[in-house]
This record gives structure tokens, sequence and C-alpha cells, in this order.
């Protein structure tokens, strides 16, 4: 009686099984969701196709060209070996570009991760107008970089720019922003910090998200708004902090843009040594001396910088970074 009634019930779930495939069209479930997984790769094939020519493709090809003499105005090309890493140790202008942006970016990234999250707090707070405000505070992300930089001339001129003479107001005298190899680095900072509003954006949208029961809990509990920022804003905008300063290194070490059009631009040699960032001078070895097999050489040395310090960042994160559903 029981080998009837499973052999009854068996028959019945392979009758439903097969209703259900024959209202499929009589397809198998595994080629159904491999013709969905065939579909997919098709929607994102000119993704694939666009990596794998403009990334991955230029990476290889620029690995090789590492190893030999590239002249890009000739196309002369010959095999080098290893000298063109050789030279990256013997060319003190690639110590100098380096250590000045290791210095530019261990000033920037801080000062903007302070900066941007204040903003993101002053309009994360529930007040009248703060809608228009965060669309001010992201306009300058739309302003053209070469205006950026034009308008940045006239601020930070020594004798003549709006923030000097702003100072002078107050009895202080400011320095020679543009000239003074101490206040290159700053000067560039404050041009940065203009743009600042894409890291704004993520913090505001992390902060967001933060349980407003954590913070009644905390007014309970007699917690001040300083105690509320440090133990419970912080390490819950830890993932978004996190990702800011990934981004924010890798930004500050192939920082090219702001310099370029403060100093070098005019193709002089009178420009401050203080300014001579490491994608400049990578620039410069490329497209004016048109060496081309050691400006791939010193993209691969900076591409294994970031690898190291981005490595060393994901480690630090693993023990202070909080993300939600995590054990």
């Amino acid at each position: 009686m029981k080998r009837r009634e499973a052999g009854g019930l068996a028959g019945a779930a392979e009758g439903h099984t097969a209703s259900r495939q024959a209202a499929a069209g009589g397809r198998p479930r595994g080629t159904a969701r491999g013709h969905e997984a065939l579909a997919g790769y098709l929607f994102i094939s000119p993704w694939i196709v666009g990596f794998l020519v403009f990334v991955a493709g230029t990476m290889v090809y620029s690995l090789v060209i590492s190893f030999s003499h590239y002249n890009l105005a000739t196309g002369d090309l010959r095999p080098a070996g290893t000298a063109n890493y050789e030279q990256l140790l013997a060319d003190p202008r690639v110590a100098t570009s380096l250590g000045n942006t290791l210095f530019y970016a261990v000033l920037a990234v801080p000062v903007e991760i302070c900066f941007a999250l204040m903003l993101a707090l002053l309009l994360h707070a529930n007040r009248r107008g703060t809608g228009f405000f965060r669309t001010v505070y992201y306009l300058p992300r739309m302003t053209p970089l070469v205006a950026t930089a034009s308008m940045f001339l006239l601020l930070l001129n020594g004798n003549t720019g709006a923030i000097n003479q702003a100072l002078r107001l107050v009895g202080i005298e400011g320095p020679q922003w543009l000239v003074d190899p101490t206040w290159v680095k700053p000067s560039i900072v404050l041009m940065t910090l203009w743009a600042v509003s894409g890291t704004m954006v993520i913090f505001l949208a992390a902060l967001q998200t933060v349980p407003r029961e954590l913070y009644e809990v905390a007014e309970l509990d007699g917690a001040g708004p300083v105690r509320k920022f440090f133990s419970i804003t912080l390490p819950m905008i830890s993932g978004a902090m996190f990702f800011n300063v990934i981004v924010l290194t890798i930004a500050a070490f192939q920082v090219f843009d702001q310099a370029y059009l403060l100093f070098w631009r005019d193709q002089s040699n009178t420009a401050p040594e203080a300014s001579l960032f490491y994608a400049v001078y990578l620039f410069q070895q490329a497209f004016r001396q048109f060496d081309f097999g050691f400006a791939a050489a010193m993209a691969w040395l900076l591409f294994v910088i970031l690898l190291v310090l981005t490595t060393i960042q994901a480690k630090i994160a693993t023990r202070h970074v909080y993300y939600e559903g995590a054990r």
C-alpha cells in the first residue's frame, strides 16, 4: 500500500514537472538558464570588448614597450631589457616627482575627507533650503577644469590675488602661492577642494542610511553630539569612508590636471620644482621627449605603488570598517 502511494506521489511530481516544462515551451530548466546567461553576456558584450581592447590590451602593450626603447615621433622600437627600469632608479627627477606626489597625497587626502564630511553633515541636517544648497554645493563639480584653473590663477596671485587681499584686511601678509615652493602644494590642494562635492555626495548618501533609532537611544543615555558622531556616525559610515580614502588616494597619486594647468602648460622651465608631480613628469617623457618606453616603465611603477597602498588599506579596513549584515 505504501509503495503504491509513493509511486503515485512520484508520478504526480513528474507530471507536474512535465507540465511546467510544457508551459515554458517544453525547454528544460537548465536550457532556460543557459539562454538567460547568453542574453546577459550579449548585453554586456560592448563593455567586455571595450575592457579587453582599451584597458587590458593597452596594459599588456605598455608592459611590452616598457622593456624597449620606443620613440613615438620616429616609430623606432628597439629591445631595451631592463634599461628603462634601471633608469627609474638613476633619474633624480623620478625621485623628486614621486616625493612631491607622496607629500601632496598625505596633505590632500585628509583635508578632502574632512572638508567633504563637514559639508555632508551640514547638508544632512533637516533645515529649510537643504535641497537648494545641495544643488549649489555640487555646481563647482560641473565647472570645466580649465576655467577653474584660470580662476585660481587670479585668486592665488601673490600680489593682486583676492585671497591675499582678504588676508591683508585682517593684517596678514599672504604668501606667494604659485612661486614659493612651500606653498605650491597647498595651492593645488585649495584648487582640488573646489570640486570636492563628488566625495561629499557619497558621504551624504551614507549618512542617510544611518538608522535614526541609534541616535534616539544614545540621547536617552545622555550622549552629546560629539559622542554620537564618534560612536555612531563614523562607525556606520566607515564603508563610505574607506571607499573615499581609496579613491582619493589613487586620484592624488595621479594628480596631473591641476599642476599642469597652473604651472606647466606654457612649456617653460620656470615652474617651481615643487610642482613637478609624477604624472606631469610621465607626460613630459611620453609626449615631449617621446620616450614611450621609459614613460611606460614609469606608469608600471605607479601601478605597483598604488596596488601596494590599496592592499595595505584593504587590510586595515578589515579591522575597522563596519558592513551591515557582516559577522
